[in-house]
C-alpha cells in the first residue's frame, strides 16, 4: 500500500536527507486513525511502533498525542492523533490490538506511562507498572518530576489461567541463575509439554524517554546507544538518522559508509556470539568455545579500528565521532576473509552433528502466517519465509548502493534460524568488505546548527534483531520534547510464546536464545 492512496488530508513530508527512504506525517482523527491501521494490515504494511506523548504543564485537561508508525510499501507514515483527558471517559484512544495484535503490550505501556486508555482493548492489565507505584502515579506526564521515589509493593500479576487434568504451572523468573536480565514465564504443562507460555517483562524500566527530555539534542545519541548494549550502533545511528532529519542536516557519504561498516560489524558479533550459545544449549560446548573465539578476535578489532569493544559513541548527530586509520582498512578486510573461512568450518560441523540437527529440527516451530500474526521482524520473520529487511525494502544510505542480499528461510524452526545467522554472517562479511574497499573520500561529520524551529524526525534502521525506530520531537534551543525508540523485540516477544506450545519445557532455553530478545530496550 502506498502512502499516497490513503487520501490524508493533513500529511506533511519529513526531510529525506538522512536516507533515501521516505518519511511522512500524519495528523488525524479517530476514524482515520483506525482506517489507516485496518487499510495498513490488508494491504501488506506493518506496525513498527506505537507511543503517547503530553505537550506541557499547562495542558493537564488536553494537549494529549498518541502516535502510530507504519512500515508501508513506499516509506514510513507517522500518524499522529489528539487525545483529549478532560475526564475518564474522554482519556482514552480507539484501540489498534484487533487489528496488530503486536498492539497489544504497547498500548498497555502508553495507560502505565500516560494514563491513555485504548477504549475496548481486550487486555487492559498492567505492563510497566509491576505494582510500585500509586494509582494516580504517570511518569510521562509533566506534572511528574522524574525523581520520585515509591516504596516497594509489588503487586500480583493476574496471569491467564489454563484448567484440565494435569495442568500445573512453572513459574521462572524474574531472578535468573545466569547474568540475564530480568524477566518472568509462566508456563502451563502436562508432563513436560508446553500447553501455554505467558511472560511478564518491564523489571528494568529505566526511565529512558524521560531522560531524553534532560538531555541536550546533540547527545541524545550517548544514551540512545545505551538503551540496548548489544544493539549501540543501530539505536544511535537510528537516534541521529531522526535528529538529521529534523534539522535537515547532509551527511557526508563517507560518514554513511562508515556507519554501515559498523552496523555490519555489529550484526556479525552477535551473531557468532549467539551460534555459540545456541551449540551450548544443545549440549555442544565445542561450538560455544570456537564462537566466543571468533567474537573475541571480532571485538578486539573493533576497539582497534574504533576505540571502543562494541562501537558506541562513534556515530554522532552529522556523522562520525572518528575516521577510520588506513593501515585498519586491509586489516579489517584480512579479518574479514579469515572470519569466513573459519565461520564456514563450523557450519559444516554444526550440520553434520547429529545431536545438534536432532534438537533444532522442528523445534520452536513459528509459522510465516503466525509470524505475520503478530507482526514478527528482524532475522525471527526471514527465518520463517517473511521477506522483511529495512536495508532491502526501504534503504537509506549507503545500502541503496551496495545492495545487500536478503537472507531468509521458509522453515521457521531453530534450525533456520540458525541458517538464517550463518549466512547473515557470510552477507555481512562480504557488505564489509564492499564498503571498506568502495569508502568514499572526504570529512566524516558535518556541522550541525540546532537554532531552528521546532520539528519532527524519524530514523529507521535494520539493527541485528530487526528494525529499529526512533521518533524525536525537537524543541527550542537544540533540546528535546519526545523521544521514543523502539526495540524490536517488542513485536518477537509474543510470537515465542507461541513458538513454545507443543515443545517440551527443557526445549525453551534453546527455542528463546534461537530469538535471543531484549528483556529491557526499550523498557519491555
Amino acid at each position: 500500500m502506498r502512502i499516497d492512496s490513503l487520501e490524508l488530508s493533513d500529511l506533511t513530508r519529513l526531510s529525506a536527507s538522512a536516507g533515501r527512504a521516505s518519511a511522512w506525517l500524519a495528523h488525524t482523527d479517530a476514524a482515520t486513525w483506525v482506517r489507516i491501521a485496518g487499510t495498513a494490515r490488508e494491504q501488506g504494511g506493518r506496525l513498527i511502533s506505537l507511543w503517547g506523548a503530553q505537550a506541557g504543564v499547562e495542558a493537564v485537561a488536553g494537549a494529549f498525542t498518541m502516535s502510530a508508525a507504519y512500515a508501508m510499501h513506499d516509506g514510513l507514515l507517522w500518524v499522529q492523533l489528539p487525545v483529549a483527558m478532560g475526564n475518564e471517559e474522554a482519556a482514552g484512544y480507539p484501540d489498534l490490538s484487533t487489528i496488530f495484535p503486536c498492539a497489544s503490550r504497547m498500548q498497555r505501556a502508553v495507560y502505565d506511562l500516560l494514563g491513555l486508555r485504548a477504549t475496548g482493548a481486550a487486555d487492559s492489565r498492567p505492563w510497566l507498572n509491576h505494582g510500585n507505584w500509586p494509582a494516580d502515579y504517570y511518569p510521562l506526564q509533566k506534572l511528574s518530576s522524574g525523581t520520585e521515589r515509591f516504596q516497594s509493593e509489588e503487586a500480583d500479576y493476574p496471569f491467564v489461567q489454563v484448567s484440565g487434568d494435569g495442568v500445573h504451572e512453572i513459574a521462572v523468573g524474574p531472578i535468573h541463575a545466569g547474568i540475564i536480565e530480568p524477566g518472568h514465564f509462566r508456563f502451563s504443562v502436562v508432563g513436560e509439554k508446553v500447553l501455554r507460555l505467558e511472560e511478564r517483562l518491564g523489571y528494568t524500566h529505566r526511565g529512558i524517554e524521560r531522560l531524553f527530555e534532560r538531555t541536550p539534542l546533540l547527545t541524545g545519541h550517548r544514551l540512545a546507544g545505551r538503551i540496548a548494549g548489544d544493539t549501540t550502533v543501530a539505536f544511535s545511528w537510528a537516534y541521529c538518522m531522526a535528529v538529521e532529519r529534523a534539522l535537515n542536516i547532509f551527511v557526508p557519504p563517507r560518514a554513511q559508509w562508515l556507519r554501515a561498516v559498523l552496523l555490519e560489524r555489529e550484526r556479525v558479533a552477535n551473531h557468532l556470539g549467539d551460534l555459540g550459545a545456541l551449540g551450548n544449549d544443545a549440549g555442544f560446548a565445542f561450538g560455544l568455545a570456537q564462537f566466543s573465539r571468533m567474537k573475541e578476535d571480532w571485538l578486539r578489532v573493533n576497539d582497534g579500528m574504533f576505540g571502543h569493544r562494541y562501537l558506541m559513541d562513534q556515530i554522532v548527530p552529522g556523522g562520525m565521532a572518528r575516521d577510520i586509520a588506513g593501515q585498519f582498512v586491509g586489516a579489517a578486510i584480512e579479518q574479514c576473509e579469515r572470519t569466513e573461512d573459519a565461520v564456514r568450518a563450523m557450519q559444516r560441523i554444526y550440520d553434520e552433528q547429529s545431536g545438534l540437527q536432532d534438537r533444532f529440527t522442528g523445534a520452536g516451530k513459528l509459522t510465516a502466517n503466525v509470524a505475520a500474526h503478530f507482526s514478527v521482524c528482524g532475522l525471527a520473520a526471514r527465518a520463517s519465509g517473511l521477506g522483511i529487511d529495512v536495508r532491502v525494502d526501504h534503504p537509506y544510505d549507503p545500502y541503496h548502493e551496495v545492495q545487500p542480499h536478503m537472507m531468509s528461510d521458509s522453515r521457521g524452526d531453530v534450525a533456520a534460524r540458525v541458517a538464517v545467522r550463518f549466512n547473515e554472517v557470510y552477507e555481512s562479511l562480504r557488505l564489509i568488505g564492499v564498503l571498506l574497499d568502495g569508502l568514499p573520500d572526504g570529512a566524516v561529520v558535518a556541522p550541525v546548527e540546532t537554532g531552528r524551529p521546532a520539528s519532527h524526525g524519524v530514523g529507521w534502521v535494520e539493527g541485528w534483531r530487526g528494525d529499529v525506530f526512533v521518533a524525536i520531537e525537537t524543541g527550542e534551543n537544540g533540546t528535546i520534547s519526545r523521544c521514543h525508540c523502539h526495540d524490536p523485540s517488542w513485536q518477537n516477544w509474543p510470537a515465542l510464546e507461541h513458538a513454545i506450545i507443543g515443545n517440551i519445557v527443557p526445549d525453551f532455553p534453546l527455542i528463546n536464545k534461537s530469538f535471543n530478545l531484549n528483556y529491557a530496550g526499550h523498557d519491555l
